[in-house]
Order: C-alpha cells, then structure tokens, then sequence
C-alpha cells in the first residue's frame, strides 16, 4: 500500500506523541522513585550525626557523675551542651520521619494506581512481587522509626531533666543522689543508638532494592 505524505505526517504525529507519553510517566515514576531515595538518604545522614552525639551526651554524662570528678562545673557545662545539640537532633529526627514516610506514601500510592492492571499475568505478579517486596521493606523502616522517635522524645526529656536538676544542686551530693537514674539515661542512649543503626539497615536495604544497575541516585 502506498502511503501519502500526509498519512506518513499524521503517522509520526501519534508515533511521537505516544513515545513521549510513554517517556512521561516513566519519568514520572523514577522522579518519585529518586524523590524516596533521596529522602533516605537525608535520613541516614541525619542518623549518623545523632549516633555521634549520643555518644557525646552518654560520655559527658558518665564524665559529670564520675565519683572525684575534679572540675564538677566544666563537665556539666559540657553535658548542657551536648543535651542542647542533642535536643536540636530530636527535632531533626522527627521532620525527616515524617517526610520520609510521606513520600514512602506517595511513592506506593502512585504505583497502586499506575501498577494495578495489566493484560500480561506475568508483568501483573511481578509488579505485584516487587510491590510486596518494597513494600515490606519500606513499612520496616516506618515501623523502627515511630519507634525510635518515640524513645528519642523519652531520652531528651530525661537528660534534660537531670540537667535541670542539677543545675539547682550541683553539689556532691545532688549527683550522687541522681546518678542511679543517670546511669539508667546513659543505658538508654546506647539503646537508643542501636535503634537508629537499625534503621540506618532498613533504609540501606530499601535503596539497594530500588537503585538502578546497581546504582544508587
């Protein structure tokens, strides 16, 4: 059959026009894709900073009740100040969960909607397999990090208090009458910092599932 011109014109028109409809939501979806990795590893920088300064905290704690602590004044001015710093973490911690666990929404949202109906069997159960498999990995790390935001509040609260504490009774004494529940903090930071590295794995894991040829954005 002999085409005109014009068929040939109209032809590469819809060509065109459906390679980069195509194109779009492929884009699309790796922007949203590249939009949860980059929160993650917004996540995991901001985790490594706060593993640094609950070791801070815990150190400058235990230095403060330290039995024959001979500068009591200079350590507690350091413990004030690593609390502060650890407090503005907190804070941190908190905004990155939430967002990351909004973009964790979007991201599964949107391909629920585009990934729910195909013709091939196959390409619907392995659509449907990766969803799982991303799927349970992501929710892990939502779920250690409602987890670990609630124990950070609880530690920051406590340290805080010991510090206030102190700051009315900076005495022999006043320590040693709050260093069992000083102990308990210090515990409970190294706790804490497990929490964090366990979810420092989740996210690793999650961006290794979703990283192209090996490749992570």
């Amino acid at each position: 059959m002999k085409l005109t011109n014009r068929t040939v014109a109209v032809f590469s028109a819809l060509l065109i026009t459906t390679v980069i409809g195509i194109s779009g939501c492929a884009s699309t979806g790796i922007q949203r894709s590249k939009e949860v990795r980059t929160t993650m590893q917004t996540m995991d920088n901001e985790i490594k900073l706060i593993v640094v300064q609950l070791d801070a905290t815990g150190a400058s704690l235990e230095e403060l009740i330290k039995p024959g602590q001979a500068d009591v004044k200079k350590a507690f001015e350091l413990y004030t100040e690593n609390i502060t710093r650890l407090a503005e973490k907190e804070g941190d911690f908190g905004k990155h969960a939430d967002e990351m666990a909004a973009r964790g929404k979007d991201y599964f949202q949107a391909w629920d909607k585009s990934g729910s109906n195909y013709e091939n069997s196959r390409i619907q159960g392995l659509s449907e397999e990766r969803r799982m498999v991303l799927g349970e990995i992501y929710g892990r790390i939502a779920e250690n990090s409602i987890g670990a935001k609630s124990a950070f509040t609880v530690y920051v609260t406590d340290a805080k208090e010991i510090q206030r504490y102190l700051s009315n009774d900076l005495t022999t004494n006043g320590i040693a009458a709050i260093e069992p529940i000083s102990r308990k903090i210090v515990d409970d930071g190294y706790n804490l910092k497990y929490t964090m590295t366990d979810i420092q794995t989740a996210i690793e894991r999650a961006r290794a599932e979703m990283s192209q040829n090996g490749i992570q954005f």
